[in-house]
């Protein structure tokens, strides 16, 4: 499938400072792993807020939260949702 996107000149010239390090290999490179990127980011999002709906359901649970007990529940829901169902190979580039 081919898409096409516009970019501001900033961005693009950022992309291709990346490709001229050799960072990446291409410019296709460089969009696929911010895509990846933000893909990660928006299951970390989703864990979090899957986190904090299951915190919600007991509420005689008296843990005082505290920023390594935000990271600890974090870490456990995202390690949770890639334990419950494999990434579909088809989404993936």
């Amino acid at each position: 499938m081919t898409m096409h996107i516009n970019l501001s000149p900033e961005m693009e010239g950022f992309i291709k400072s990346l490709v001229k390090t050799g960072d990446y290999g291409n410019e296709t490179e460089v969009i696929r792993d911010a895509v990846r990127r933000l893909r990660a980011q928006e299951m970390r999002k989703a864990a979090w807020q899957h986190a904090i709906e299951a915190g919600d359901t007991d509420p005689a649970d008296d843990t005082a939260y505290t920023p390594n007990t935000a990271r600890q529940l974090a870490n456990e829901a995202v390690q949770s949702l890639q334990e419950a169902a494999a990434i579909d190979p088809g989404v993936m580039p």
